[in-house]
């Protein structure tokens, strides 16, 4: 391949002016911090019947990585709650795990509220704010994490606790040894993928060059279904570029036949299939299958390959790509990967409707009495 910005790792810098890098390049220290928190944390609830957990964009995705993770070994239902409202079934016999890394979150903090007045049990999780101050005003069970990185950034914090946390109830097991594992693969990943790697040899880097201009797909399928939903949305956030995300089996019941006339609009497109040396064979099918079709109309068809053998490290492997691959995308564009200017703008406008002091209002009520 031709030199280009990504083969100068000062270069790099310089255009990854706040070091987004740095915590690709750090996840295994991270993820191994994260786990080291979670432990010391004091839950003394009983099993819950049902599980929330409550967060917005980077808050969430952990709970989304959660429910795959746990799907086929925690008996308890899990939903994910992005919104202002919980479901009408939460109780006193569910648990809400709530998610703000900044504890400033409106909808989250709304969230919180309702939990409170509906006598559920709670875990509050955050690096300080107004959700850390009313946890501890009203002896919530809390979690609280390392300030001042980018929300996008926190992952490792804001999920790797909550399958400690369901190991502490009685929900799960083997988690520390998956934890021992995912730590390894992270540090093997961060090898391969890191600035100093040649782009010939950098996995990370050969991707975000070859989707480059493009708007990528990126297709899971099981307990890859929110690696893929954390892929697309850190080429949004970090590379500041359109993309997409689907599963399988799902996909191909509808999103096939997009790509059946697709004809001029498939050169806007890339596609980066999710894959696992461990993959049933009915889904391998469907991949390879799906792929042909897709080739017929669409040439830039990739594909990320999970590493380690426990599901946790599988699906951090392919995360941890995905995080180097959207920075150095906004490399390869000029961009700063930190700023989000969009989402700044939005939190400001939506600060005048005043609902976010309602909730406020109403919490110091609650810890008053």
């Amino acid at each position: 391949m031709r030199k280009t910005i990504l083969d100068d790792p000062c270069e790099i810098r310089k255009v990854d002016k706040s070091d987004m890098l740095s915590f690709c390049f750090e996840a295994a220290k991270h993820y191994d911090n994260a786990a080291k928190l979670a432990n010391r944390v004091k839950v003394d609830y009983p099993e819950p019947e049902t599980i929330i957990v409550a967060g917005m964009g980077g808050s969430a995705i952990g709970g989304e990585l959660l429910k795959d993770w746990s799907r086929e070994s925690v008996r308890t239902p899990i939903e994910v709650c992005r919104e202002y409202h919980l479901p009408a079934y939460a109780n006193k016999r569910t648990l809400v795990l709530v998610t703000s890394y900044s504890g400033e979150t409106e909808e989250t903090l709304s969230v919180f509220l309702e939990a409170l007045k509906k006598k559920c049990m709670i875990l509050a999780i955050s690096s300080g704010g107004t959700l850390q101050k009313f946890a501890e005003e009203l002896s919530v069970p809390r979690l609280l994490v390392p300030s001042g990185m980018a929300p996008r950034a926190t992952l490792p914090y804001l999920f790797i606790p909550l399958p400690t946390i369901l190991q502490k109830i009685g929900n799960a097991s083997n988690v520390d040894r998956e934890l021992i594992e995912t730590v390894n693969i992270l540090k093997q990943v961060a090898a391969e993928n890191s600035p100093e790697t040649p782009l010939d040899h950098n996995p990370a880097k050969i991707l975000a060059s070859k989707i480059l201009g493009t708007t990528p797909a990126v297709y899971g399928f099981q307990f890859y279904r929110a690696v893929a939903q954390r892929f697309k949305t850190q080429i949004n956030e970090n590379s500041k570029n359109p993309a997409k995300w689907e599963i399988f089996p799902e996909l191909d019941h509808n999103e096939i036949v997009g790509w059946e006339k697709a004809k001029e609009f498939a050169k806007h497109f890339s596609v980066i299939f999710i894959r696992d040396n461990e993959e049933p064979k009915e889904i391998r099918r469907r991949i390879e299958v799906s792929r042909e079709i897709i080739n017929q109309v669409l040439t830039k068809l990739f594909e990320v390959w999970s590493k380690g053998e426990t599901k946790l490290a599988k699906m951090s492997s392919v995360i941890c790509t995905g995080d180097f691959t959207s920075v150095y995308l906004a490399v390869l564009r000029g961009i700063d990967p930190t700023p989000v200017k969009s989402i700044d703008v939005l939190k400001r406008k939506l600060k005048e409707t005043g609902n976010k002091e309602k909730t406020i209002s109403e919490l110091q009520k609650l810890a008053k009495k």
